[in-house]
């Protein structure tokens, strides 16, 4: 079986990828590639590896010899999924792979915001620690933890973990009904927490009914000192709403891992709101980017390798 790996660089240098070189006979691994170089490149494999790389309708169409395709993710919509059907071309993604590492990225964005981090850091800095008249800062009020209440949209294991660290901190946390699932769902819908909450914490898909959830009338209805954090999908928020309420004073902090498009080549507002005095983190999609997790990624779609070719 021969297998190319397309842009193995989103992985990191330090991760080994002898689980994967074990099932199969021959092995390319490719750091990069750019999109004219991809069916180039997984011409003649029967296995192509990706993580981000876009396999569209007219690449698969020119590459008769592909049988499997490996995601080094969860999300596969950087594949044609129809077209891979329609040719007989099987899709294995991997899951859970990252639960703790997102679940402690997700809380240190939490407890940073809560503690106004990046408002004091920046106090720091600039010396307004040294001229104080007293010992300590105590400009922008924090947020206790302890007894403050956490909404969370997800409730798959990375929510569900998440919640439970929260508990760890005496949060009370509630799980809203999922957007755009069953009618019968009995948790109450985001909307209808959102008013009482102290911080909402993102961890589900982006789909249609989850695009900008947390839009400008969601917004409105939330505390002035709540916390918002998305660790799921660019696009779930309005980020532009989102920082127009965090300049006004209506939105107690904002924690960012994630955005619409990424790298964020031609910029973005939140990127250069870092500048400004506000209770603001930006982190280069790199909650699940843990050693642990990446290796967990290799072992997964080893698995994943064995059992494709133990049905043959």
């Amino acid at each position: 079986m021969h297998a190319v790996i397309l842009d193995a660089a989103s992985l990191g240098q330090d991760i080994d990828l002898a689980p994967i070189e074990t099932q199969l006979d021959r092995l390319d691994v490719h750091d990069h590639t750019a999109p004219g170089e991809v069916a180039s490149r997984l011409a003649g494999a029967e296995v192509a590896i990706v993580n981000k790389v876009v396999l569209d309708d007219d690449t698969l169409g020119r590459l008769p010899a592909l049988r499997l395709i490996c995601v080094l993710a969860t999300g596969t919509n950087n594949i044609d999924m129809a077209s891979a059907e329609r040719r007989g071309i099987a899709v294995r993604n991997v899951t859970a792979y990252g639960t703790a590492s997102v679940a402690q990225h997700t809380l240190m964005l939490l407890l940073a915001l809560a503690a106004r981090l990046p408002r004091y850091q920046r106090d720091v800095a600039r010396g307004r620690w040294n001229a104080s008249p007293f010992f300590c800062l105590l400009d922008h009020p924090t947020l206790q933890l302890a007894n403050k209440h956490l909404v969370i949209v997800g409730q798959g294991e990375l929510g569900s973990r998440v919640g439970e660290l929260a508990g760890a901190f005496g949060m009370r946390v509630s799980f809203a009904a999922r957007p755009g699932g069953a009618d019968d769902d009995p948790r109450p819908a985001l909307a209808t927490l959102a008013p009482e909450a102290d911080a909402i914490s993102l961890h589900c898909p982006l789909t249609e009914a989850t695009h900008h959830l947390v839009d400008e009338a969601l917004l409105a209805s939330l505390k002035s000192e709540a916390l918002l954090l998305n660790c799921a999908r660019g696009g779930i928020i309005d980020e532009d709403a989102a920082l127009a309420a965090l300049r006004q004073g209506r939105l107690g902090g904002l924690g960012i891992d994630v955005l619409p498009q990424e790298p964020p080549r031609e910029g973005h507002p939140l990127l250069s709101a870092l500048d400004e005095p506000l209770n603001l983190i930006v982190t280069p999609h790199n909650a699940w980017i843990s050693p642990e997790a990446r290796q967990r990624i290799v072992a997964l779609t080893a698995d994943n390798l064995a059992t494709f070719l133990a049905r043959g």
